[in-house]
């Protein structure tokens, strides 16, 4: 098997520069005329007018993908650019869930006045108008209505985008500029 790559073909290099016959996918436009063979297998598909140019693929910061469409997963075509590296997250992307409200402060308004009534003015608790020690002990000095507590927690969080980015290992993707020419089968 020949050791020469085929045109078109990107290969990973531990250094930092594009061996003699290979360009850096960095995206950038050439010429057509100059490059009839590479323009012939890529196309636009990574851009340029199509008439002068047309451009390598862009892999600085990104990560290449198989196209195709994997199994539960979304169809992916040549020269799609996609993803990004944070995330806002919303309350819509949170599963259900509640906070419990660990204390509460509840006040109680009260009335200095005689609750002789069945419904005091307000419906404040009051002191009463019996003795506070009574005979039979079962006179209260203060009547309550039904009190409804009610709360809430606070808002957490600032609203602010997180890394979903991988770990990562920086590399050289260059691609072939000459070679052979590869044969469909």
């Amino acid at each position: 098997m020949s050791t020469e790559p085929f045109i078109g073909e990107i290969k990973i290099f531990g250094f930092n520069f594009p061996p003699r016959g290979y360009m850096a996918c960095s995206g950038q436009l050439l010429s057509i005329a100059q490059n009839t063979a590479l323009f012939s297998l890529l196309g636009t598909t990574y851009g340029g007018n199509g008439v002068q140019t047309f451009a390598l693929p862009n892999l600085q910061g990104r990560m290449p993908i198989g196209q195709g469409q994997g199994v539960g997963l979304p169809s992916y075509v040549m020269g799609q650019l996609s993803g990004t590296t944070n995330v806002s997250i919303l309350t819509s992307n949170m599963p259900s869930h509640v906070h419990t409200l660990n204390a509460a402060i509840v006040k109680i308004k009260a009335s200095s006045a005689n609750a002789d009534e069945i419904s005091p003015d307000g419906n404040f608790p009051a002191a009463t108008t019996a003795a506070t020690y009574s005979g039979s002990g079962a006179t209260p000095n203060v009547f309550t209505g039904g009190t409804t507590v009610t709360g809430t927690t606070d808002i957490a969080g600032g609203g602010l985008p997180i890394s979903i980015l991988n770990p990562y290992l920086v590399i050289n993707y260059s691609i072939a500029t000459q070679g052979i020419f590869p044969s469909r089968n």
